[in-house]
């Protein structure tokens, strides 16, 4: 049966409008190309690969409040996060993996200093002054297991907000369970039998090779002890002296700053 031209006419922009958006899709697939080139496309690529875990409480009333602010503008400018975990356990992923999300803001962790490109970061619902219920962690220790194994990032390497932007951030704060996390095999710990540190042992030297920037040497040492100690303070004391000696002791895998 023969077509009418005007039908046929119809059909062949139909067909070249759906070229097109095949094309399209082909262009966005395959990622930005810079117009100066020409397009010799390569097989050999990868995705972005995160080295580093960051944590985060939310400092807000609820996971809906929360999930408004990490979607939207607010009073800061952008925000966002990979996940969110609920105080019921519940998991909410706004950011793919492979993708860079807005969470860590200026900082660094050792020798890291964009860590938004470099890690993945996690809010978990928390108004700052709450413990955390175990339902929530549970979610949380799974996540980690899942993230460092897919991601084959070190689990020495979880670390909070507060421990890479020790001036502008306390979160996910002194009643966070890092000993929980820690006997997961999540983060580092110091070891109890480390013993007292020997002659000459210099914190701020082993703070350092712990991953801590000592531009603010109180700001660090308020971070230093919300993560192993579960308390205030900008000064260190003897007990801080010896977790940090046993941190410096563990094998050099478990510290990668």
């Amino acid at each position: 049966m023969g077509m009418r031209p005007g039908r046929y006419r119809q059909w062949v922009r139909a067909l070249a409008a759906g070229l097109a958006v095949v094309a399209l899709a082909g262009c966005v697939s395959s990622g930005p190309r810079n117009p100066m080139a020409d397009w010799v496309r390569s097989k050999n690529y990868d995705v972005r690969r995160p080295v580093l875990i960051v944590l985060h409480y939310t400092e807000q009333d609820s996971v809906e409040q929360s999930l408004h602010t990490l979607r939207n503008r607010n009073s800061g400018g952008r925000v966002s996060s990979h996940y969110l975990v609920g105080k019921d356990g519940s998991l909410y992923q706004l950011v793919s993996d492979e993708k860079r999300a807005w969470h860590a803001g200026a900082g660094r962790w050792g020798t890291i200093t964009d860590v938004n490109s470099a890690s993945i970061g996690i809010e978990i619902d928390n108004d700052g002054k709450s413990p955390y219920p175990q339902a929530q962690i549970e979610t949380l220790l799974k996540l980690l297991d899942d993230l460092c194994t897919r991601w084959q990032i070190p689990r020495s390497q979880v670390i909070g907000h507060s421990d890479l932007a020790p001036r502008r951030k306390v979160d996910p704060g002194p009643l966070f369970p890092w000993k929980q996390l820690a006997d997961a095999g999540f983060g580092v710990w110091p070891a109890a039998d480390a013993g007292d540190p020997a002659p000459g042992f210099d914190p701020w030297l082993a703070m350092q090779a712990i991953g801590y920037d000592l531009q603010d040497r109180a700001a660090a040492v308020r971070s230093f002890h919300h993560h192993f100690r579960g308390m205030e303070g900008v000064e260190l004391d003897a007990e801080d002296l010896r977790v940090l000696w046993a941190l410096t002791r563990l094998p050099a895998g478990d510290v990668q700053p």
